[in-house]
């Protein structure tokens, strides 16, 4: 189920979401989604997706895993909410979901209706855009919210005169 966007309503604001990953590029979208929301009066979700099929299979042990992982997906996300605070004096809400990440980058998007934009960071290596923008491409014409892609080489004074 798709929810109806309510960011333009009183007691709403727009969301940039980010989904923060592993990826050089990845702060580029970072820094796009706090200058844009701090310009615009809007707000900055980060997303960490856990792949949680590294889970499977190891019954008892299974729990230990996703709680160690969650935690160092915290650790991440506390990281760049840091960078985003020191950028834009924007405090960044934090989402930890496991699973796919096309998948949950989605359910991230149907559960808060006030995610208006996801920004993405398109890779600058020979080997393309990066899985999620690629996946994310694909479903463009059906997803519920636009899709900014930053390019991965412009620098934070590029993207600060763009955003």
């Amino acid at each position: 189920m798709v929810l109806t966007r309510r960011s333009h309503e009183a007691g709403h604001r727009r969301k940039f979401l980010v989904v923060v990953d592993d990826t050089v590029e990845c702060d580029r979208a970072v820094v796009f989604a706090a200058l844009r929301a701090a310009h615009t009066g809007g707000a900055v979700v980060l997303l960490h997706v856990v792949e949680d099929a590294d889970f499977r299979g190891f019954l008892g042990v299974e729990q230990v895993m996703r709680a160690e992982a969650e935690a160092e997906a915290r650790a991440v996300l506390d990281r760049v909410a840091a960078r985003i605070r020191a950028m834009s004096g924007l405090e960044a809400e934090q989402v930890v979901r496991f699973g796919g990440r096309a998948t949950e980058v989605r359910g991230a998007i149907d559960a808060d209706e006030d995610i208006a934009v996801l920004v993405l960071a398109a890779g600058t290596g020979s080997e393309g855009p990066g899985p999620l923008v690629t996946a994310i491409g694909r479903a463009s014409g059906s997803f519920p919210v636009p899709v900014t892609i930053v390019p991965g080489h412009l620098s934070d004074e590029d993207i600060a005169a763009i955003a």
